[in-house]
C-alpha cells in the first residue's frame, strides 16, 4: 500500500504532513529537526466544529512536523519539486512511496486524498505556519534577552522619552492577550480591542531606538582625536547592547500582535486570510530590513573608528587596542541580534575585507619598527583578523566607501603631520 507525504513551504518553514512513522523516517532520512505541531494544527486547517468532524479518522491517523527553513532545508523544496502558487504564496506537494520509501511525486490537485486539496484549509495551514515561525522568532528573542542579562523594563525606565515608557505595559497587555488566545483557541473583538492600537507605539519605540543608534554612529565618526575614540566606542560597547534590547523587544511585540491579527482576521473576515497572511509577511520583511541597514551602518562606522585605530597602534599602543577591542564587542553583539531575528549575513563584505587588510598593513610596518611594535601589532592584528573572520555582515558599497573614505583622510593627515 503507498504511503503519502504531503509538503508546505511559506518560504520560513516546512511543514511535513503523513502517518506518525512515515514522517518521522522522512525526517530522519534527510537529518532535519522538526516541531510536532499537535492537535492544534488540525483544528486551524480544518477550522472548527464540522469540518474536524468530517476529517476525524485521518486526522487521528496523521502527524504534522514543521521546519525551520534553513539553507539545508530550503534544498528540499528544490529537491522535490515543490510548485508554488502564485495566489496564495505557498509551495506544496504530495511525495508517495512504500514503507517510508519516497519514490514518486504529484502535486496536491492531483491528490484527492490530500487535506490541502480545499483552497480555505491550505490558507489555514498557510496562517498557522506564519504563526509557528513567529513565535519560534519570539522564542530566540526572549533567549536572546536572557543571554546578554538585560531586563527590558529595566532599559526603558532608564529612559525619559514616554514613548519608551509605554512599552512596559503595551508588552503586559499584549501578552496577557495571548494567554486568552492560546486559552480559547481564537482571537475575538473582545481580545483584539485591547491591543489594536499597539502596532502605533511599536512603530514609535523602534524609530526611537534605531535614531539612538545612528546618532552613537555619528558621534564616532565625528571624533578626530584617539582619546575622544576610545571613550566614544566604549561607551558605545554598552550603550548598543541596550538599544539592540529595545529593537527585539519591540520586534517580539510586532510578531506577537500579528499572531492575534492572523487570528482575528480568520474569525471576522476568513475569505480575507490568505492576502493578510502576505500582506503581514511584506511588512515584517521591511521591518527586518530597515533594521538590517541600520545596524549594518552602526558596524560600517565601528569599523572605520577601529581602522583609525589602527592607523595610530604605534604613536597610542595602549588606546588604540581599546578601540578596536570595543569595536569587535558591537559587531559580535549585532551579529548575535542578527542572528536571533533571523537576518541572514552574506560573506565577508568589502568593509571586512578592507578593515582586516588595513591592519595586516599595520602589523607589518610594526614588525620592521622593533620589538615593543611587534608585540603590540600582533595582538592586534590577530584579534582583528580573528574577529573579521567570525563575524559576518553585508554592508553595502556605499557604506564601505564612506568608511574607506574616514580612513583615507586619517592617514593622509597623520602623514602631513
Amino acid at each position: 500500500m503507498d504511503n503519502e507525504i504531503q509538503l508546505i513551504s511559506d518560504g520560513d518553514g516546512l511543514t511535513v504532513i503523513g502517518s506518525s512513522q512515515d514522517v518521522e523516517n522522512f525526517l530522519a532520512s534527510e537529518g532535519l529537526p522538526s516541531k510536532n505541531l499537535g492537535p492544534r494544527w488540525y483544528k486551524s486547517v480544518f477550522a472548527v466544529g464540522a469540518a474536524v468532524a468530517e476529517a476525524g479518522s485521518e486526522i487521528a491517523a496523521n502527524s504534522a512536523h514543521w521546519v525551520k527553513l534553513t539553507p539545508k532545508s530550503a534544498q528540499l523544496v528544490k529537491k522535490y519539486g515543490l510548485r508554488e502558487s502564485a495566489k496564495t504564496g505557498l509551495s506544496t506537494g504530495v511525495l508517495k512511496g512504500q514503507k517510508g520509501q519516497i519514490k514518486g511525486f504529484l502535486e496536491f490537485t492531483h491528490s484527492p486524498r490530500s487535506f490541502l486539496s480545499n483552497p480555505a484549509n491550505l490558507a489555514n495551514a498557510g496562517k498557522f505556519m506564519a504563526q509557528v515561525a513567529m513565535q519560534q522568532t519570539m522564542d530566540e528573542i526572549t533567549d536572546y534577552l536572557a543571554a546578554i542579562d538585560k531586563k527590558i523594563d529595566d532599559v526603558l525606565r532608564a529612559q525619559k522619552d514616554a514613548v519608551l515608557a509605554r512599552m512596559i505595559g503595551l508588552g503586559f497587555v499584549i501578552e496577557e492577550a495571548m494567554t486568552i488566545r492560546e486559552a480559547r483557541g481564537r482571537v475575538d473583538e473582545v481580545i483584539w480591542s485591547r491591543v489594536h492600537a499597539a502596532p502605533a507605539t511599536i512603530a514609535d519605540t523602534q524609530a526611537y531606538a534605531l535614531r539612538q543608534l545612528d546618532a552613537l554612529a555619528e558621534n564616532m565618526e565625528r571624533q578626530t582625536k584617539i582619546g575622544d575614540l576610545t571613550t566614544a566606542t566604549k561607551e558605545a560597547e554598552v550603550t548598543v547592547r541596550e538599544w539592540l534590547a529595545v529593537l527585539a523587544r519591540c520586534f517580539q511585540l510586532q510578531d506577537a500582535i500579528a499572531v492575534l491579527e492572523l487570528d482575528r482576521v480568520l474569525d471576522a473576515s476568513p475569505e480575507e486570510l490568505n492576502g493578510h497572511r502576505l500582506g503581514l509577511k511584506a511588512a515584517r520583511k521591511g521591518r527586518l530590513d530597515h533594521i538590517s541597514r541600520s545596524t549594518e551602518s552602526l558596524l560600517a562606522r565601528m569599523n572605520a573608528a577601529a581602522g583609525v585605530a589602527n592607523a595610530k597602534v604605534l604613536l597610542h599602543p595602549t588606546a588604540s587596542p581599546a578601540v578596536v577591542q570595543s569595536s569587535n564587542q558591537v559587531a559580535l553583539g549585532v551579529h548575535d541580534f542578527h542572528v536571533r531575528l533571523g537576518i541572514e549575513s552574506g560573506g565577508d563584505s568589502p568593509e571586512t575585507r578592507r578593515w582586516t587588510e588595513a591592519a595586516l598593513e599595520v602589523r607589518d610596518r610594526a614588525l620592521e619598527t622593533g620589538a615593543k611594535g611587534v608585540d603590540v601589532a600582533r595582538s592586534l592584528g590577530n584579534e582583528t583578523l580573528d574577529r573579521a573572520n567570525s563575524v559576518k555582515s553585508r554592508l553595502s558599497s556605499s557604506i564601505a566607501e564612506r568608511a574607506r573614505r574616514l580612513l583615507g583622510d586619517e592617514e593622509e593627515r597623520g602623514e602631513k603631520g
